[in-house]
Formats: C-alpha cells, sequence, structure tokens
C-alpha cells in the first residue's frame, strides 16, 4: 500500500482523482498521456491476493483448493480486461490500446503470478491483440566503450523460458545503441533488428517519445496491433502522429537562459523523488515561462536554531527566488517549516506556497 510507505521507500505517494493513493509511476504516466487514471489502475500483489481470499470467503470458488494457478492468475487477467475498458478521458470513450507495466527484474519470485498470467493472458486474448515491450539494460564497460549484450541476451533467454517472447527489445543506455550491437541482440535474441531500439540518454526527458517514433516505435505497434491510422488527440501528417509541437518544446528547453531558483523547503530532501509531483509542476510551470528551473532542497529542520547546516540552509532559503514548502507527516521539521513561512511573509515574498499537516 502506496498510502503508507515513507517516502524513502518508494518515493512519493502520489494521490489519485478518485483517492487512489499509489506509486509515482502512475504519476508519470498521467502526466505524459494526459489521461486520467483511477486506483484499480494500480494492480498490486496485495490486492489480487485480498481479492482471491474474499472470493474464497465467500464460497464463490464452491470450496475447491485455491491455489496460484489458476485462480491467482486468473484474477490478474480479468482485473487487467476489465480496467482495459475504463475510460480515462473526459470523452468517455473506451481506450483502443491498455499499456501494462510489469515491474520489477523478470526472474524475480515476486512477478511469478504475473508473468505466468501474461503468458497465459497472449492466448487468450490472441496474438494480434498482445505486443511484448521488453526493456533492458545495455552497459558499456571499459575504456573502449564496448557495448555488452549479456544482460539483455539472459534477460530474454529467462523470459522465453518463462513462455514469453518479446516482440520489441527496448535497449537503455548512456549511449545510442550500435548497429553491430542491435543486430546481434536481434540474432541472439528472436527479434527484428527494426524491433531493436535504442532509448539512450538525452538532454531531457521529453526526447525520449521522439526518439522512439524516428525508430518507427508508432508504426511497429500499429502494425502489430492492427490499430487503425487514428493518433486520438494528436493530429497527423504524412500517415505519422505529428509531434512538431511537442518536438519544439522539447528543444526549446535547451535554450532558456534565464534561472529562476525556487527552495522546496521539506523533511525528505534525501530522496528527490519523495517530491516528485511537486518538482514536475515547478518544471512545467518554468518550461510554461521560458525559464530554466534550479531547484534548492532545503531540510527544514536545518532551519530550525541550532542545527546543523543552519546558515547554509538559509542562505539558500533567503537567496531563492520563490519557496514551497510541501506537507509531511508528523512533528520533526515542522518548526523549520513555520520559520521558513514567517521569514517569506515578514519579507513581502508573495511566491511563497506553504502546505502542512
Amino acid at each position: 500500500d502506496a498510502g503508507t510507505f515513507s517516502p524513502y521507500e518508494h518515493g512519493e505517494v502520489y494521490v489519485l482523482d478518485d483517492g487512489g493513493e499509489v506509486d509515482l509511476d502512475l504519476g508519470n504516466y498521467e502526466r505524459f498521456l494526459n489521461v486520467s487514471l483511477a486506483r484499480d489502475n494500480n494492480i498490486t500483489t496485495g490486492k489480487i491476493y485480498q481479492h482471491v481470499i474474499c472470493k474464497e470467503r465467500r464460497g464463490d470458488y464452491l470450496g475447491k483448493t485455491v491455489q496460484v494457478v489458476p485462480h491467482i492468475t486468473n484474477a490478474i487477467q480479468e482485473w487487467v480486461e476489465r480496467v482495459a475498458k475504463l475510460a480515462v478521458l473526459p470523452s468517455g470513450e473506451e481506450p483502443q490500446v491498455c499499456i501494462i507495466e510489469l515491474g520489477g527484474t523478470i526472474g524475480d519470485i515476486e512477478g511469478m503470478p504475473f508473468v505466468e498470467a501474461f503468458r497465459q493472458f497472449q492466448f487468450k486474448v490472441k496474438r494480434e491483440n498482445f505486443c511484448l515491450v521488453h526493456v533492458s539494460l545495455v552497459p558499456c564497460l571499459g575504456v573502449v566503450g564496448e557495448q555488452k549484450t549479456k544482460p539483455t541476451q539472459h534477460g530474454v533467454k529467462e523470459l522465453r523460458g518463462l513462455g514469453l517472447s518479446p516482440d520489441v527489445i527496448v535497449c537503455r543506455g548512456g549511449a545510442e545503441l550500435e548497429e553491430g550491437t542491435r543486430k546481434k541482440l536481434a540474432l541472439f535474441c528472436h527479434v527484428d533488428a527494426s524491433n531493436v531500439l535504442s532509448v539512450h540518454d538525452v538532454p531531457n526527458i521529453y526526447h525520449v517519445p521522439l526518439m522512439l517514433q524516428a525508430q518507427n516505435m508508432d508504426e511497429i505497434l500499429r502494425n502489430r496491433l492492427e490499430l487503425t491510422r487514428d493518433c486520438g488527440m494528436a493530429a497527423e501528417r504524412d500517415g505519422r502522429c505529428d509531434l512538431a509541437a511537442w518536438k519544439a518544446m522539447a528543444e526549446s528547453i535547451e535554450t532558456f537562459t534565464e534561472t529562476v531558483t525556487i527552495a522546496l523547503v521539506g523533511k525528505y530532501t534525501n530522496l528527490q523523488d519523495a517530491y516528485l509531483s511537486v518538482y514536475k509542476a515547478l518544471k512545467h510551470s518554468s518550461i510554461e515561462c521560458g525559464k530554466q528551473l534550479e531547484l534548492e532542497y532545503v531540510d527544514s529542520e536545518k532551519l530550525e536554531p541550532g542545527a546543523e547546516g543552519h546558515d547554509e540552509a538559509w542562505a539558500k532559503v533567503t537567496g531563492s527566488d520563490g519557496v514551497v514548502v510541501p506537507g509531511g507527516f508528523g512533528m520533526r521539521g515542522v518548526e523549520g517549516m513555520i520559520a521558513c513561512a514567517k521569514y517569506c511573509r515578514e519579507n513581502n515574498n508573495s511566491d511563497l506556497h506553504a502546505q502542512t499537516d
């Protein structure tokens, strides 16, 4: 339950429109896809087991022995089929495609029921309705910068041993995938070379959709899933989704010369993911204003009198253009938050936004 985690465990708790408390990844998906998700879009092992146990208590299984296969795996498949039909846009339309993230690493014992569920699922929904995209690290080792394919080869071997064969392999790495590496992966992983894609480091995350489109990811999915040539919200140009406005936005970020400094005063500043939505909101605002964001994380405890690093913390607050004080639980660090709010109010800092619990 993401709502009970310490922010240092998994980062922030992301709250959905229906009040569901979920992992921060769903927040990223909502922002990128401009959709509205609900608590059932977040599937966890605990939710599935609780669902199955409740059915068993009601007698829905008619006294049969409840097992991981088929009862847990069936519950996962039924959950996916039900949620995939729920509207995520104001129009209320049923989505054409449901993207499912099977988290973790192939081979982890925690994910085995889900892997088995999707092994069965691919036959249930038929080939044209199921596309498996495997994301793998391609490390670059040594001073010569050789790209290593063994981790991906072993990952795909493990995946295929469990009954799933990837249609697309997305390779993460610091540098762009070399053509020789691409062909080697295609040869040993039983995937067409055109379906081995490079997702290497870029100046900002908004370049990633452009990178995928440049490698025909949209066409791969259209052909594999037999989709119509309708991109929904995106306009089309020459039969392809028109990302011209997105490209202009992504490239403009590197051209901003003016900087705005914001101090984020909180209790969980040792892990930046603890305030991911706050950071993204500030980042999106700075892009809209045409400025580079410089975010200073300030531990609110250090703003209290006598605290170690007191002067340095206050220097960040006083030297910033604006201050944000996100919420927190418990009494720890609250005095520092109050002191910060007091300073901003007394110094006519109209950019202060404070929220404390």
